[in-house]
């Protein structure tokens, strides 16, 4: 079947749950976060959750794990947290839940950033996405634009699509 054909039999919207990874941000002051959420609710995805919480890898593990119990929730969008310092652990977590990786996305991101924004320091950018329990989970730096880039140029043109594959096959027990 041909990508034209998935891209037909795909929904066309899916909930989605956002996860802002910050140690200074509140929803005030969140424009990453809101940034994605404008995006979503203008492709007419609907927002289910929304939370900011600390670089911890326990407390973005909870958030993560409890996105993808909920059955309400077809995707976990995350930004923050992929930096390379110490406590940058979004990307671990992320790496550590997924069941399938989707490789395509870290690295057409970090490609389109090398040409597109920021050149060399590219090579610095932390970006994954993956399933688990039947829930895509994508993680992006949570600049500004990184979240623009990630968001319009590669998850917004693909996420019905996702879900359709992700979905596919569902287990039942989600």
């Amino acid at each position: 079947m041909s990508v034209t054909q998935h891209k037909k039999e795909a929904p066309e919207n899916v909930n989605c749950k956002v996860i802002s990874v910050s140690d200074t941000r509140s929803k005030e002051t969140d424009k990453s976060g809101r940034f994605i959420i404008n995006l979503l609710k203008e492709s007419f995805h609907t927002i289910k959750d929304y939370q900011i919480v600390p670089d911890d890898y326990e407390v973005i593990l909870d958030a993560v794990k409890a996105g993808a119990l909920d059955k309400k929730i077809d995707v976990i969008l995350i930004n923050g947290g992929t930096g390379i310092a110490k406590r940058d652990v979004t990307i671990e977590v992320v790496q550590d839940l997924v069941e399938k990786q989707i490789t395509g996305f870290g690295e057409i991101f970090r490609m389109l950033s090398y040409l597109e924004d920021i050149g060399s320091a590219a090579i610095l950018s932390r970006a994954a996405a993956g399933v688990y329990l039947d829930t895509a989970v994508f993680s992006m730096p949570g600049s500004r634009g990184a979240v623009k880039l990630a968001m319009e140029k590669l998850i917004i043109p693909e996420i019905c699509h996702v879900v359709r594959e992700v979905h596919l096959h569902r287990k039942e027990n989600k």
